[in-house]
């Protein structure tokens, strides 16, 4: 896979890793990265309009004061 607009190369990959402790070569980051970038190109955006509000947010108030209490 080629992903034309890498913004992360293969050595800040590999120091990244590295960091964590995870030892990785060159071929090994490549793979990773490429992996990132297909997962991150595949992603879809949650929209808006969808149901992304937290359980205390769609609760009544005097519901959370019962479970508060």
């Amino acid at each position: 896979m080629n992903f034309i607009d890498k913004k992360v190369s293969v050595q800040q990959t590999i120091e990244t890793l590295t960091q964590q402790g995870i030892h990785v070569d060159d071929e090994e980051a490549a793979i990773i990265l490429d992996f990132l970038y297909l997962i991150s190109k595949n992603h879809k955006e949650i929209k808006e309009d969808e149901n992304t509000g937290t359980l205390r947010g769609i609760r009544t108030s005097e519901e959370i004061n019962q479970t508060e209490n």
